[in-house]
């Protein structure tokens, strides 16, 4: 369906011509009506769907101009996916001269206070605990606003911001209009629908459509200290243009980026340990196409929308499957082929099985390459790069130095010079140490059960796999009986509860 069909304004479809789309997406073609007549909306869509058009167009239609007031609030679990949301509305709201503003932790507050001050938004971006911040400072008043939108609702319970965003509500005035977006629908999702809601309207993209069928899935079996060099040398073989690795952790992440640094290779890294200026600045790099390679953990990576990425490499497998199709659903975008990696060492296939379970597709098993095969890729790469570079090249200007050269040289040492200057080391040349992470822990089935693993969400909203009774972990070092311990502690205190729907606030 043509974006011209679904009832918005001139305006609006100026903006949405210019940035080159006519067709709407499942998405925006179920939201954008429902949102435009006024009802609450539950829609379940993964990143990289347009949700933020599906809920950001109707939004922009209702909004008020001529009234410098909050008229709508958006709640982004992360600093990235709040400014993403922020740029895009602001673009899709350009022709209306609609004022947008974000607010996020990591940032100087009081200049966030000045510009809330004296430019008033009419439609406020913002994370949870800085939203929270401004309505205790009263440095923001949301009494005209007229929407409330829960983006990213999952991510959001699953990083313990549930009771902000409780707070956030009671500050909205309850004949508001609420929208909740999430990848997936858990319990807790529908129950925060039924206590804030009323009688939500329920948009669910099908299965099909959430998987990554434009995405090319493969795992590689390898242990955790040969992974890096097979990395490398896939890199070689399949010449990956735009590239996300994802890390366990933040040490991981570090690196694995200077490691890759120092094969050659293009790469940064974002964790949230890095200052909001700095990931900031890498992500402007990536998206430009001036960074070959990004390194990220999960977290420093929800939200992100980069259009472009050919290959998402797992080097570490994630424990929560759905987390998987997060990462993966950042390539095959936009009707473009993409491909993705997994690196699984022999103690991690169980986590693989039940990933596949849940995208129901089986990922092809990929042979790690040889030396050989390395090299014959990075040859072949450079053979490309030297095509372009001569179809590019005003060659006459440089014909004398060449023939000058091909009087000193012979023609097939001087391209083979080029050719090498051009291509790595290979993987073994440039060693790089990569400490090893503790694998997932493995669990075995309960006899009962025919030692089948199946997949449930723990309190603290991660996943764990659990036979159908739980078993006792092997005894490890007294350090990792610590870590257990206040992992165990974390997780209690970050239990929540749900009032029950008598209790149900507007």
């Amino acid at each position: 369906m043509k974006f011209s069909e679904l009832g918005l304004e001139t305006d609006l479809l100026k903006a949405i011509k210019r940035s080159g789309f006519e067709e709407a997406t499942p998405i925006q073609e179920a939201t954008i009506p429902l949102v435009l007549s006024g009802v609450d909306v539950i829609g379940q869509a993964q990143t990289g769907t347009g949700k933020t058009a599906a809920f950001g167009l109707p939004i922009l239609q209702h909004t008020d101009v001529k009234q410098n007031a909050i008229q709508a609030v958006i709640i982004s679990p992360t600093r990235e996916l709040a400014i993403q949301t922020q740029e895009e509305l602001f673009r899709l709201g350009k022709d209306k001269r609609a004022k947008v503003q974000v607010v996020y932790g990591g940032a100087d507050i009081r200049r966030q206070i000045q510009q809330l001050k004296h430019h008033t938004p009419q439609i406020l971006v913002g994370t949870p605990g800085r939203l929270l911040d401004h309505i205790n400072r009263k440095t923001v008043d949301l009494s005209n606003a007229k929407t409330l939108i829960l983006d990213e609702a999952d991510e959001m319970l699953d990083m313990g911001f549930l009771e902000d965003i409780e707070s956030i509500i009671r500050a909205i005035p309850a004949s508001r209009q609420t929208l909740l977006f999430s990848a997936t629908m858990p319990k807790a999702i529908l129950k925060i629908g039924e206590k804030f809601m009323t009688e939500p309207q329920i948009v669910k993209i099908k299965t099909k459509e959430l998987t990554t069928d434009l995405v090319d899935q493969y795992f590689v079996r390898a242990r955790d200290f040969e992974k890096f060099d097979i990395m490398t040398r896939i890199f070689d073989v399949q010449a990956p243009e735009l590239t996300i690795i994802f890390g366990r952790t933040k040490r991981r992440v570090d690196e694995l980026s200077k490691g890759l640094e120092a094969r050659g290779y293009n790469a940064a890294g974002i964790h949230g340990d890095l200052t909001q200026q700095r990931r900031m600045s890498i992500l402007k790099k990536f998206k430009s196409g001036k960074l070959d390679i990004l390194v990220a953990t999960d977290v420093a990576a929800r939200g992100l929308d980069i259009s472009g990425v050919t290959h998402v490499y797992n080097y570490d497998i994630p424990q929560d499957p759905e987390s998987y199709v997060h990462r993966i659903g950042r390539t095959g975008r936009a009707g473009h082929h993409g491909t993705s990696v997994t690196f699984v060492t022999p103690n991690e296939m169980d986590y693989l099985r039940v990933i596949e379970k849940l995208t129901k597709k089986k990922m092809g098993p990929l042979k790690p390459p040889t030396e050989k095969e390395a090299f014959i890729g990075q040859v072949s790469a450079a053979l490309t790069d030297i095509k372009k570079l001569v179809e590019t090249t005003e060659t006459d200007k440089y014909a004398t130095q060449a023939e000058q050269l091909l009087e000193k040289y012979d023609a097939v040492d001087l391209v083979a010079a080029l050719l090498n200057n051009m291509t790595k080391d290979d993987a073994n040349e440039v060693p790089v140490k990569i400490t090893p992470e503790r694998p997932l822990p493995r669990r075995k089935g309960d006899s009962r059960n025919g030692g089948k693993f199946k997949y449930r969400r723990n309190n603290s909203g991660g996943g764990n796999w659990h036979g159908k009774r739980d078993d006792k972990r092997r005894s490890g070092s007294k350090k990792d009986q610590d870590r257990e311990k206040y992992g165990r502690r974390q997780a209690n205190k970050r239990n929540f509860t749900i009032r029950s729907k008598k209790q149900k606030t507007k």
